[in-house]
């Protein structure tokens, strides 16, 4: 048990800890299997990049919230942007009776994000909900039908949203039939490339395909969007090329393709930049936000051009809770804050630092197969043998499971669930960081060693 009160982490008890299994006794009787749980145990309460459980065991979070707590857990300006809001109104609902902040932070998104011309933003729940709602704004506005999202995406498990993704398990499997006319195009993945490829040849490969794509599937002239994560989250971090993202909006303006940036997992500072797409030189013509927008508050949004957003007539986008007044003041904390406190240049710094230490720790443990990093948005993918890359899926699982009993909250990922993400507060401080990679680094060790021995 890790007791030593210089560390942030304190592990009181085994996981799941006695309080905590009777949760899980309740939760299985309550709550029905599908909702996924990575970690073992019930949250008490949490500050920064610290998390203490109903048992007494404190985290240090290497998940925050799947990336939406780039501002940490109760960040106390936050907390008193919503205790002040609180005072005054709830929700009248914005197409009741319409309030300031909503306003104020559609004006915030449409200065804040790329590009210099005139802009709109709407807001919505969750992150598929924008994603469902770009796509609307995009059909309604070129009044054509099909769709193209990406091999290895993610965006969300409502329909629409659902059908854009490509990982089967868990997230497709018995759920058909899908949404029609939505089609995926392969996006770049270097450490797994096709026929020995170099990047710059993978690149041209796969922008043939998409010209290849049009005379086989659809006319570009019937594509209404093309959906874009500019670094694939669930799909294990994979980063593309400049090349390849401008390449892509290259063929987006050449046949009038609305081109939609999903910034739900790389927006908000993550990447060390505000928004994942300013990295590719891209002005996308939409974009969909949620996730740290509001630390935690359930708030997306898509923001875009103006005569796009216009394009909906009134009452054809919407929803009761869409843009809460709750979520608009806790988004523009947040974006103070960002701005303030400069978190992407802290992204950048943190990024650096967990780069540096799987970089040199991938010498020691032949397992890591590829280290991939941009700003704080970091993973390592973990494999049988470097030689043939064998995704390691079992590995995986092993670490993982092992960093949660040492006091580290991590996630996995990819097509082939052998990634291991990093997500934590940008809030963090350099010894909570350290300790995690630490702790992180010795279940690598830990776990590796126990292979080569058996």
């Amino acid at each position: 048990m890790e007791t030593d009160r210089n560390k942030s982490i304190e592990i009181k008890s085994e996981l799941p800890g006695p309080i905590a299994r009777e949760l899980l006794k309740r939760r299985a009787d309550a709550v029905p299997r599908g909702p996924f749980n990575t970690v073992p145990t019930f949250a008490a309460k949490a500050e920064g990049a610290l998390l203490t459980d109903v048992d007494g065991n404190t985290f240090i979070d290497f998940a925050g919230a799947i990336g939406s707590l780039n501002v940490g857990h109760c960040p106390p300006k936050v907390v008193e942007a919503l205790k002040d809001q609180l005072e005054k109104y709830i929700h009248p609902c914005f197409h009741v009776v319409m309030y300031e902040p909503y306003v104020a932070l559609a004006e915030k998104l449409n200065l804040i994000t790329p590009g210099s011309h005139p802009k709109k933003t709407f807001f919505m729940n969750s992150g598929a909900e924008a994603v469902e709602n770009a796509i609307k704004i995009a059909r309604k506005y070129t009044g054509r039908r099909a769709v193209i999202s990406f091999e290895r995406g993610f965006h969300g498990r409502t329909y629409m949203a659902m059908s854009l993704t490509s990982k089967v398990k868990p997230y497709k499997n018995g759920f058909g039939p899908f949404a029609p006319d939505t089609y995926k195009m392969p996006y770049p993945y270097y450490y797994r490339a096709p026929f020995g490829l170099a990047p710059d040849e993978l690149d041209a490969y796969l922008l043939r395909k998409f010209e290849d794509f049009f005379l086989s599937e659809v006319p570009g002239e019937e594509v209404a969007a093309v959906i874009m994560e500019p670094v694939q989250g669930e799909g294990g971090f994979v980063i593309p090329s400049v090349r390849f993202v401008q390449g892509v909006k290259a063929i987006c303006e050449q046949y009038g393709i609305v081109f939609i940036a999903d910034e739900v997992q790389t927006g908000f500072g993550r990447t060390g930049r505000s928004f994942g797409i300013e990295h590719f030189g891209v002005v996308p013509d939409l974009m969909t936000m949620s996730k740290s927008i509001a630390a935690g508050l359930p708030i997306s949004a898509v923001t875009g051009r103006a005569e796009m957003m216009d394009a909906p007539n009134v009452g054809e986008i919407g929803g009761t809770f869409g843009g809460s007044p709750l979520g608009c003041a806790a988004a523009l904390k947040v974006i103070e804050m960002m701005e303030e406190e400069r978190l992407a240049e802290r992204a950048v710094s943190i990024g650096a630092a967990i780069s540096g230490r799987l970089v040199r720790l991938q010498q020691e443990v032949s397992g890591i197969g590829d280290v991939r990093t941009l700003g704080a948005m970091s993973a390592i993918e973990l494999v049988k043998d470097p030689v043939t890359k064998e995704p390691d899926k079992e590995l995986t699982a092993r670490v993982l499971k092992e960093a949660h009993k040492r006091g580290l909250i991590v996630m996995g990922a990819g097509l082939y669930s052998n990634v291991i993400r990093i997500l934590c507060p940008l809030v963090i401080t350099e010894e909570q960081l350290e300790e995690g990679l630490d702790v992180l680094e010795n279940a690598l060790k830990n776990c590796a060693r126990s292979d080569i021995n058996t």
